[in-house]
Formats: C-alpha cells, sequence, structure tokens
C-alpha cells in the first residue's frame, strides 16, 4: 500500500437500518476510506454528487468524520443514525456525508475536490480512488441482480433510346431532281459536271447544314430530346431544378515524421495510390515525381496545413494497469501516455486516429479488426501544448506541463499520462480493446497495446491542381452590329448597335474537380475545422462548387487592370457589377466558362484577357479503399511517409441524362407551402431526427396559432437547440397571419399487468429479465427495439394485445400468459382488455417506459408463478 496516498474504499446509504416513515432514510452516507482521514480536510464544497435523473445533483448538507461523534447528531430525529455510527468498527477512516434529499433509482457519482471552482482531487487522495459511483435505492427489494454487466458486443444505370428525324444530303438531292424533272421534262442530264446538276448538289449541302441545325435546335428545345448537358442543365433550372455535377472524395491520412514542429504546407503537397516500385516518399518536382505522375495515380491533396510531430507517429492508450482494458462503445474520453523523452504536443481542435493494431484474443498483428479505427478531433486535452505563433499562424509547439499517474506501474515508476476528449458526435462506434489476454490456443499470455492512438492526421481530397495557369484567351471585339434606328431625318443616318460579341473558353484538361462546401458565418468552407470529425465527411451535395480559379488582366495603353472573378452555380441572383460566372459541363467531362450579360454578372469587356488555374479528377474514381495511399509528395524531407487508415468516401459521379429526366419534372411537386395542417405535419417530418409530425390550426381571438407537435426519433423531447432550429427551418413556410408553436406530443401512459406462468426447468429470474427487455422501451441485445420503444409509436396508433402476447411467447420458458389490467394509466377501464386494443386519438402517443424514476410514464407488472 502507498504509504501516504488515500482513496475511497467504499460507501454505505443508511437505509434499512431506519424506520420506514424516517426522514433521514437514504439520505446519510458513510463513505469508508482505506487510511485514516483528517477531521478537518473536508468540508461541504469539498464533497459533491452529481447525477440522477428525477433528482439531479442532490446538494451536500453537511460532512463530519465519524470520530468524534458529529454535532449534527446531537438532536433527537437523528437518534437512528447516531446508533448506526456509534456501531462502525473504524469510524477514523469513515466520513459521514448529509444529503439536503434522497436520490432516485439511477446511478449518482460521489466525488471529493479541492473547492467548488477546482476538481482536482484534494492532497492526499488518488486521482483513481477519488471518486466512486453508488445508489441510493441499493435496499431496495428487486428480482433481478444489481451487479451491472460489462460487456464489449461485436459490430453488430439506365439507357434511354434516343429517336429523332433527320433530313440528309441524298434525300434533299433526289428531291429536286425529281422536282426539276417535272418541271423540265426535257432535262435528263445527270452528270455531277453538268452545271445544273452541280447546283443542286450546291442547294442539297447547305439544305443538309440548314436541317441539321434546325434538327438540333428543336432537339434541345425539350427536356425529353435534349443531349448536350448544357441544354439539360438549363432546362432543369427552369423548374428549380439544380443538376450537379458530382464530387470529389474526401481521406483521412495519416504521415509520419522524423522530427517534432513539422509544417506541412497545402501548397506543393500531394499523394498518390500506390505504385510498383515507386519510394514512399518523393521529392516534389523531382524526376521520379514526374514520372510517378505520369503512371496515372488517384492523386490527392491536402485540405489544410497541419503541424507534425513524431512523437504523435505512435500513441500509446493507458491501460491504468488493467490486463483487460476495453474503451466501451460511445466512449468520448480515453488516456494517452506520454513519454518525457518524446513528449507529446497535442492541443484542442487535434485530429487523432484510434486503431486497433493487433487481434485481441491472438496478439498478431494479422488478426487485427481492421473496421476498429475511427477518427476524432479533440475538444479537451490536459495537459495541452503551448503554440508558437509567427504572424498569426502556428509554426511550432511546446510540451506542456507533465501530468503523473500518482500510482506507480509495475516497474515502480509514475508514468506521465496525457487527458484527451472528443465530441459526443465522435462518439466510438465500437468497443476498443486496449490491453487483452490471449485465449487457451495462444497461451492466455498478456496482450499489450492491444490498440493505439495516432496524430499527424490530415484531411485530404481527390484532385491534382495543375501546376501551370492556363490562358483562355482573350474576349474578341464586336463583329456583328444591328440595322441603325431609322431617324426622323431621312437625310441623317443612326449609328448601328454593335453586337456583343460571344466569349465561352474551355478548359484544356479535365475532369474538372468539384468539391463539397460547407457554411461557417457569413462564406462557404470546404469543412469546418471546429467541428467534429465526422462532420469533415458530411456536405449538402447541391453546394458542391468547381475548384477553379478565374481572373482576367484588362490592359489600356500601359495600365493594366487585374480582377479575380468567382464562380457561381447559376447567374440569377448576380448583380450586374458581381464578377460571377458559370461553369458548364458536358457528357465527355469537357467545361466551358460562361460569363454575365450585363444584367446577371459583369459582362467582360472585349479585350480581356483570362487565366484559369484549377484541378482535375472527381467522381467515384477517388473513393479507394483503406492502405491504398502510399506516396507522398513533398519538399519537406521530415515527413516520410503517409497512409490512409479508412477508405475515401464521398466520390459520387455527375448525375446523367436519365436521372435528370425523371427528377426535373417532378421538383415543383416538392411541397414548399403550409396552409392546412396536414401541410405543416409533412414539413415537419422533413427535418432530421423527427419520426412524426401532427399539426392542430386553433383560433386564439386575433388570429390562428398552428400547434406542431414532433414525434423525435428515439422518444426524445424538444429541448432549446433543437426547437430553435425546427422553428426556424419552418418559418419560411408560415403563411403571414399565422403563429407556430412547437409542442412535445401528448403522451397516453399504458398501465398493463401480466400473470406468467413459468415452465418447468427455467428460472423465473431469467424469463422476468427476457420478458422486461421485450416489453421494454430500450433496445435490446441484438439490436432488436423492445416492444413499447418510442421509434415504435407514433400519433394516433392504436395499442393491440395481439402484438403483446406474442412478444411474450418468444421468450424460452414461458407457458403461459394472461393479461388482467390493459388500460390507460389512472383510468380503470375492462373494454380494452375485453376488445383487445386500446384506441388513440389522432393527437396521441402511447407510452409504457416502466421508468422507476418516471412511473407516470407508463407501468408494467410482471407476477410470474412456476418455474424454479
Amino acid at each position: 500500500m502507498h504509504p501516504t496516498l488515500n482513496g475511497i474504499d467504499s460507501l454505505e446509504v443508511i437505509d434499512s437500518a431506519l424506520p420506514n416513515l424516517d426522514p433521514l432514510r437514504q439520505r446519510t452516507l458513510l463513505l469508508t476510506f482505506l487510511k485514516p482521514i483528517d477531521p478537518a480536510i473536508f468540508t461541504d464544497e469539498q464533497v459533491a454528487i452529481g447525477g440522477g435523473e428525477r433528482v439531479r445533483d442532490p446538494a451536500v448538507s453537511w460532512v463530519a468524520r465519524a470520530t468524534p461523534l458529529p454535532v449534527e447528531l446531537a438532536a433527537p430525529a437523528e437518534a437512528g443514525v447516531k446508533a448506526v455510527v456509534e456501531k462502525l468498527a473504524d469510524p477514523d477512516r469513515v466520513l459521514v456525508v448529509r444529503t439536503a434529499r434522497a436520490g432516485d433509482y439511477s446511478p449518482y457519482r460521489l466525488r471529493l475536490r479541492r473547492s467548488a471552482k477546482d476538481e482536482t482531487p484534494p492532497e492526499p487522495f488518488d486521482v483513481r480512488l477519488a471518486e466512486i459511483v453508488f445508489s441510493f435505492k441499493v435496499d431496495c427489494p428487486g428480482d433481478l441482480d444489481c451487479r451491472p454487466a460489462i460487456e464489449c458486443p461485436p459490430v453488430a444505370e439506365e439507357t434511354q433510346a434516343i429517336d429523332y428525324l433527320a433530313r440528309d444530303y441524298p434525300s434533299l438531292r433526289r428531291l429536286m431532281l425529281d422536282r426539276i424533272s417535272q418541271l423540265v421534262p426535257d432535262w435528263h442530264e445527270r452528270s455531277s459536271a453538268d452545271q445544273g446538276v452541280a447546283l443542286v448538289e450546291l442547294l442539297a449541302y447547305v439544305c443538309d447544314q440548314l436541317a441539321y441545325q434546325q434538327d438540333g435546335i428543336a432537339t434541345e428545345a425539350y427536356l425529353e430530346t435534349a443531349r448536350l448537358r448544357t441544354s439539360l442543365r438549363r432546362h432543369a433550372l427552369l423548374v428549380d431544378y439544380r443538376l450537379h455535377e458530382g464530387c470529389n472524395a474526401r481521406v483521412w491520412l495519416h504521415i509520419r515524421a522524423a522530427v517534432d514542429n513539422v509544417l506541412l504546407t497545402q501548397t506543393g503537397t500531394r499523394f498518390y495510390t500506390r505504385l510498383p516500385g515507386v519510394a514512399a516518399r518523393l521529392a516534389a518536382g523531382s524526376r521520379e515525381d514526374i514520372e510517378a505522375l505520369r503512371a496515372g495515380p488517384t492523386v490527392f491533396e491536402p485540405m489544410h496545413e497541419v503541424l507534425i510531430h513524431s512523437a504523435h507517429n505512435e500513441i500509446d492508450l493507458y491501460d491504468w494497469g488493467d490486463a483487460l482494458c476495453c474503451l466501451p462503445k460511445g466512449a468520448t474520453r480515453a488516456t494517452l501516455r506520454d513519454v518525457p523523452g518524446k513528449r507529446l504536443m497535442l492541443r484542442v481542435g487535434d485530429v487523432l486516429l484510434l486503431e486497433e493494431q493487433v487481434g485481441p484474443h491472438t496478439g498478431r498483428l494479422g488478426d487485427a479488426d481492421p473496421t476498429h479505427r475511427h477518427v476524432v478531433r479533440l475538444t479537451s486535452v490536459r495537459p495541452a501544448a503551448e503554440q508558437q505563433l509567427f504572424e498569426a499562424r502556428e509554426v511550432g509547439r511546446l510540451p506542456g506541463p507533465l501530468l503523473l499517474d500518482q500510482l506507480p506501474d509495475a516497474t515502480g515508476e509514475q508514468v506521465a499520462i496525457v487527458e484527451v476528449a472528443w465530441a459526443l458526435e465522435d462518439a466510438l462506434p465500437f468497443p476498443l480493446c486496449i490491453s487483452s489476454v490471449a485465449d487457451d490456443a495462444h497461451g492466455k499470455i498478456p496482450v499489450p497495446r492491444v490498440s493505439v492512438a495516432r496524430g499527424n492526421l490530415v484531411l485530404a481530397d481527390h484532385g491534382h491542381s495543375l501546376p501551370e495557369v492556363e490562358v483562355l484567351g482573350a474576349v474578341p471585339p464586336s463583329r456583328l452590329a444591328y440595322p441603325p434606328d431609322r431617324d426622323t431625318s431621312r437625310c441623317t443616318a443612326g449609328a448601328p448597335t454593335l453586337l456583343p460579341p460571344r466569349f465561352a473558353p474551355g478548359l484544356a484538361n479535365g475532369p474538372l474537380t468539384f468539391a463539397g462546401m460547407v457554411p461557417k458565418s457569413t462564406e462557404r468552407l470546404p469543412f469546418d475545422p471546429e467541428a467534429p470529425a465526422a462532420a469533415a465527411m458530411a456536405w449538402p451535395m447541391e453546394d458542391a462548387l468547381p475548384a477553379l480559379a478565374v481572373h482576367s488582366a484588362f490592359r489600356t495603353g500601359e495600365v493594366a487592370r487585374y480582377q479575380d472573378w468567382e464562380v457561381r452555380h447559376d447567374l440569377l441572383s448576380s448583380h450586374p457589377d458581381d464578377a460571377h460566372f458559370v461553369v458548364e459541363m458536358e457528357h465527355d467531362g469537357s467545361a466551358r466558362l460562361r460569363f454575365g450579360d450585363g444584367l446577371h454578372s459583369l459582362r467582360p469587356a472585349p479585350g480581356t484577357t483570362f487565366y484559369a488555374h484549377y484541378r482535375i479528377g472527381n467522381g467515384r474514381t477517388g473513393n479507394v479503399g483503406a492502405g491504398a495511399i502510399a506516396h507522398l509528395s513533398s519538399s519537406n524531407a521530415d515527413a516520410l511517409s503517409v497512409r490512409n487508415p479508412l477508405p475515401a468516401q464521398g466520390g459520387v459521379d455527375p448525375e446523367d441524362a436519365a436521372s435528370l429526366r425523371r427528377r426535373a419534372p417532378q421538383a415543383f411537386r416538392r411541397q414548399e407551402r403550409a396552409v392546412t395542417p396536414a401541410d405543416w405535419s409533412r414539413l415537419g417530418e422533413r427535418n432530421p431526427g423527427v419520426q412524426r409530425a401532427a399539426a392542430t390550426l386553433r383560433w386564439t381571438g386575433s388570429w390562428h396559432t398552428v400547434h406542431l407537435m414532433v414525434d423525435r426519433t428515439g422518444g426524445q423531447l424538444l429541448d432549446g437547440a433543437f426547437r430553435e432550429g425546427f422553428t426556424r427551418s419552418l418559418e419560411r413556410y408560415r403563411m403571414a397571419g399565422q403563429d407556430l408553436v412547437v409542442r412535445d406530443p401528448l403522451f397516453v401512459s399504458l398501465e398493463i399487468e401480466l400473470l406468467v406462468c413459468v415452465a418447468d426447468g427455467y428460472l423465473r429470474a431469467a424469463v422476468h429479465a427476457g420478458l422486461l427487455a421485450v416489453l421494454g422501451s430500450g433496445v435490446m441485445r441484438d439490436g432488436r427495439r423492445g416492444l413499447f420503444h418510442p421509434d415504435n409509436l407514433t400519433f394516433g396508433q392504436t395499442v393491440y394485445l395481439s402484438p403483446l402476447y406474442a412478444a411474450c411467447r418468444e421468450i424460452a420458458g414461458v407457458a403461459s400468459v394472461l393479461v388482467t389490467s390493459f388500460q390507460r394509466q389512472g383510468n380503470p377501464d375492462p373494454v380494452p382488455r375485453i376488445q383487445g386494443f386500446l384506441p388513440i386519438s389522432p393527437l396521441e402517443i402511447p407510452r409504457l417506459d416502466s421508468d422507476p424514476n418516471y412511473p407516470e410514464h407508463g407501468q408494467l407488472r410482471l407476477t410470474l408463478s412456476g418455474g424454479q
């Protein structure tokens, strides 16, 4: 035992030792420590209790050591508690804690702290033994085992034929000759050298070209017959449907660094998919780099610059000396092992990869589960590294203060640690084993470092930035003009009006990269660097924009005026002085730029020269598998190698013509107004996280108010953030003179009692647990929902007895089931039980949580007989 450190040994709630009606039952806690405690070390604010559902964070009224007897126990009402305290075997190791009120059935956590502002455990208490989880209701009777079970379950082209008419040269030539034969019967010459035949063939050629142009115009005039992607895109825009051009893929890359504080810039860095016989690292611009590009790999480029460190190449997860340590599914924090000679330099906002590297049952590298890899963005780091800035740019880091585990490890040394946490959106989707013991077939030997963490992660996307700036050409001068207007004076001719020249330059290379964007305050960014790591792989497809930068130069004499142009999806909202343009793609991947006409966006003046710098690479070709990226091209020699532990995702091919013809004509049918209650219900159900919605329209004396009740997924209630965002999304549909109120549903709590006969040879406790699971409101171990799970119930859903019988019969050991009560809670009525169903009104949702903390949310009572 440590000579100075102390810690919590156990906690006892004084409950059954007091009379039933004693108000002090479940309010007095006896906190036993490993060693005697100082009577003056603790005050009321140094002991905090958190948790609970119905009773949240009960306050601590007073604390005192059990010896000498606390003066608070001298009152007559404290006689029962006093008798219990006086019988303690080691009162010098016991701290008496009195709470303001008793807790509910949920677990609570008691922790020791230095003060209300400092959550650090007081001296000399061990950090791991300074808190304990307990329950106020531990003495309450129950049929189930109160010991929690800790488990790590396994992770559970269309084609369309085009039919058109064509008028060609042979048919037109024959038609003309036949007509001439009728008009001039004596002309029989058909030799091509004849002057008349030559004129006929010339006219047939011109008519063939004219017919082809007319047929092309007629074909592109309709959505069903148009062949050019530009025509399809403009037709779809007429009905407010945006034809998307696909999107590039994204991937998280892990880079190994030779030293600390290596700044990997965004420009000049590329990553290639695996090429045989090519080194892992290539010097940017070298002959080997150029030859690798010529081999045609899939190219990725970083979306941000990153500071990498050799200490972050591989980071051990600290197991606190536990041979069977595991991060459970849904975990949002972990402890990393810091090495004094190779300190970690993590900060909030850094990205970590949690990866299983060996099989937990064998200890072999090849047995590691490749699906047990997850990326998180840190929201808390203790201790955090210090930044080194130059002109508001991070150029280096220094390690923070050393944080040590107060208990030594097996070698007798204290271990340096770093505690990290991440957002709930990045919670582990699977249990991650940190240390384990091999199975019998592999000797039952300890298997440490089953999983590790890796830093130095960079987000990259598919696409190759062309090194040279492409000259798109200059706007030609006007060559055509409208005829002059007829003047009032016949002797004076009006000045002709010049027609604007056509200028639609094309890009020499393709396919052009389209990258996803996300809104951030007043601008759109490729990704939100402050959002969880999961958000970097999600973006609206309709917001994808081409990765293209265009600028122009207009020279007048010796003075040149330069201007940057901004790409848009369309120019309908552009003003006459906005330097906007649109990229119009074709089916073969070629791209042309369309500029404004002076009314919608700025019209470039004749003589203006345009330049473009862009990326190529788009679509599903970027969705490479894990481990496919193996080459790093950079001018920084301290970046050694690269790998993608996770597959790339998000690459989408451009929408094809068949899909457009199917969807665009129906786009206008999308409901964009809310008049009736049914309209409001349908619009409410569009929002993510909403299962069903029901609305009523009420007259409030001066105007109509829409009361919209929302049934959220998982049975969640409306919190402030969800209510605000949900109301904002519906504001555009609200008519003038109407108010909108978003409310929780009207829940109907059920009261069901069952008499269950257990078959011989089965344990009543096991059958009881199975019935509670299958008739509960949660999710069972195999992933199935309970019968009364909130997502199985919605507005106006009649509750029938037949599914309840069927669910009970699924449990092994159930011989028979008799429903003795089936009614609304607090409303005795035998009719629903006799009829076999309980009707629910359209604005109500049935509920049966069977939660002892909330008995008013429905109760399920089971009476079991027979069995063992």
